[in-house]
């Protein structure tokens, strides 16, 4: 089994998240881990499309783009375009799983489903077949 390295860039020191990617460019890491949280979801905000967009614009490596939001499918169009490569949405933040994956399924990116720790993994019997 090949493991991969995701550094997640919530990390960051975002005084100085420039000198943080070129860090990871520079490493053997194999993507970004980018966790991207609303306040509604989970009780933390940390970043949206403008700090997604700007680390896509200094890297090559693939951004694995954690959306851990309230209906993920209001914005998952906007997520694609600027540049995610793999977008992992929560069972739990959305009614509409199958239009999620539809709709990352007619693009060039992988798709991923979370599920928070008391979710029972039957939860995702639907799906699975579906998801990268």
């Amino acid at each position: 089994m090949n493991h991969l390295i995701a550094p997640s860039m919530l990390a960051s020191d975002f005084g100085n998240l420039k000198s943080d990617i070129m860090m990871v460019n520079q490493s053997s890491a194999d993507w970004f881990h980018l966790d991207v949280m609303d306040g509604i979801f989970v009780p933390n905000i940390s970043f949206g499309m403008p700090i997604v967009s700007t680390i896509r614009s200094m890297t090559q490596k693939p951004l694995d783009v954690h959306l851990m939001i309230i209906e993920p499918e209001r914005y998952i169009d906007r997520f694609i375009e600027i540049g995610s490569d793999i977008i992992t949405v929560h069972i739990e933040a959305t009614s509409k799983m199958d239009n999620i994956l539809n709709k990352i399924a007619k693009s060039t990116i992988r798709s991923g489903i979370a599920i928070n720790p008391d979710t029972p993994i039957n939860k995702l019997e639907n799906y699975i077949e579906k998801v990268d």
